[in-house]
């Protein structure tokens, strides 16, 4: 069995070897946009639903702040969500934060 563990290796330099560049470089840019346009800020608006992540309603959004953070008023509070955790899936506005971390937040 040790006999072809260098085979192996060799084997495995001389294919990475022969692997163009351009294939690598594709993939990276490829990685690169998606992250960009994941990273892209929401459009955030009052009136608009903010969702958990597990895609229950939280709460309609109050208003902006001129941070970007989304309010909610929620138990009777206004609860500020960081922007931080807001993105755009599925074409709802949603944060990585459930809706009992959102009650208790400050």
């Amino acid at each position: 069995m040790n006999k072809f563990a260098p085979l192996a290796a060799l084997a495995t330099v001389a294919t990475l070897a022969f692997v163009p560049t351009a294939v690598f470089a594709e993939t990276t840019q490829a990685v690169h946009e998606v992250t960009e346009e994941a990273a892209a800020p929401v459009q955030l608006n009052a009136g608009m639903m903010l969702y958990a992540s597990n895609g229950y309603r939280i709460a309609p959004i109050y208003r902006v702040n001129a941070d970007g953070n989304p309010q909610v008023i929620l138990n009777g509070r206004l609860v500020t969500v960081p922007a931080s955790t807001v993105s755009e899936v599925e074409g709802k506005v949603t944060t990585s934060l459930s809706k009992k971390e959102v009650a208790s937040a400050k």
